[in-house]
């Protein structure tokens, strides 16, 4: 890394990293579980299960714009940095398993999720969309997981 805007352009690279990791962290880790028990902060009663997945569907479409956003401007660095020939092949595939997962997120899962809860409550609770939903959780680790093995790998080509 030569000039100083080749070190800014990195450094707003990892902070979008962070910004992506971070905002899944707090939807998965710590919005989730408060939504969908509201019963341990509430009392019994406040919300349904249905209910509870309406109101954090609302918080991924929201989380969604985000996550595209990132992955694009993420996705630009990186064919930035294979046009100054500063390829690296392990950082590619890790892009690609993010930008994959991230795209099947948003416009497969999410809108699934979206139409399964305009149906209403019964199908919800049937074995697909439980199917469905599981599958989007792996989905959302895979973002998560690739995009930390994104951050590192990049850190560690500079330290190298």
């Amino acid at each position: 890394m030569k000039s100083s805007w080749q070190k800014s352009f990195f450094i707003t690279y990892l902070l979008l990293l962070g910004l992506c990791i971070g905002a899944e962290i707090a939807v998965g880790m710590l919005a989730a579980p408060v939504i969908f028990f509201p019963s341990a902060f509430l009392g019994e009663g406040v919300l349904s299960h249905f209910q509870s997945g309406v109101l954090m569907t609302q918080i991924f479409l929201k989380f969604n714009v985000l996550l595209m956003l990132c992955m694009l401007l993420i996705t630009a660095y990186e064919i930035y940095l294979y046009k100054i020939k500063n390829y690296d092949f392990a950082s590619a595939v890790i892009l690609f398993a993010a930008l994959l997962a991230s795209l099947a997120f948003v416009l497969y899962f999410t809108p699934y999720i979206v139409e399964a809860q305009k149906s209403g409550a019964e199908i919800t609770s049937s074995a697909e969309f439980r199917s469905m939903h599981g599958w989007s959780e792996i989905v959302m680790k895979v973002i998560l997981l690739s995009q930390v093995g994104l951050f590192f790998r990049r850190i560690w080509i500079i330290l190298k």
